[in-house]
């Protein structure tokens, strides 16, 4: 084990992820954390005052390479169109490739902790959600641009949030799994929609 203090707080994060991710919040104790990570109660403790904190670092300590992925794609000077299609695009392959993350989401979602789930709001996910409403705007300034920027996510960590159903019902193929699939997918409804219009 790493023992330098930088090294041991980022130890701490990478662990907590897969735990939190698997157990969810409640499901976890710091104990068993730190003993996993193999460290001290009193040193878990002595970079995070509680699990909270520890929990809300490692969301977003999960998020922040994504958050910056993400947000080169929507920060251009491509048409709207094109943003929108490279989010997607990166979003579908960020989910794919770390099914921890989305279950991190998932999970705090269905925990429904309204403490939590504020901090996460403003703390973890706020610019990128800011910046995907703000290009809902320039994409149809018809549609409500916070329905809009859900709807974009939903369509796709639902599609990936499926999977353990989908794969088991009619037509289900594995390439419907590729990220550059899902993504033409859900980029093509958003733009033109079932009839195109």
């Amino acid at each position: 084990m790493r023992t330098t203090k930088a090294t041991t707080k980022t130890d701490i994060l990478e662990t907590a992820i897969p735990l939190f991710a698997h157990a969810g919040f409640n499901g976890i104790s710091m104990r068993t954390i730190a003993k996993t990570v193999g460290v001290t109660a009193p040193t878990l403790y002595h970079h995070f005052s509680d699990k909270q904190a520890l929990y809300i670092a490692a969301m977003a300590h999960a998020f922040a390479k994504k958050a910056d992925i993400m947000s080169a794609s929507l920060s251009t000077d491509e048409r709207p169109e094109q943003q929108l299609k490279a989010f997607v695009h990166t979003f579908c392959k960020l989910i794919h490739d770390d099914p921890d993350f989305h279950k991190l989401v998932q999970r705090e979602l269905l925990d429904d902790d309204t403490c939590r789930l504020r901090l996460l709001a403003q703390q973890v996910f706020l610019d990128i959600f800011a910046s995907l409403t703000s290009l809902s705007k320039e994409l149809d300034p018809s549609f409500d641009p916070h329905l809009l920027a859900g709807s974009i996510i939903g369509l796709v960590s639902y599609h990936y949030q499926s999977i353990p159903l989908r794969q088991y019902q009619s037509g289900c193929k594995e390439y419907h799994n590729d990220p550059d699939v899902v993504a033409e997918h859900v980029t093509h409804l958003l733009l033109h929609g079932v009839n195109g219009g």
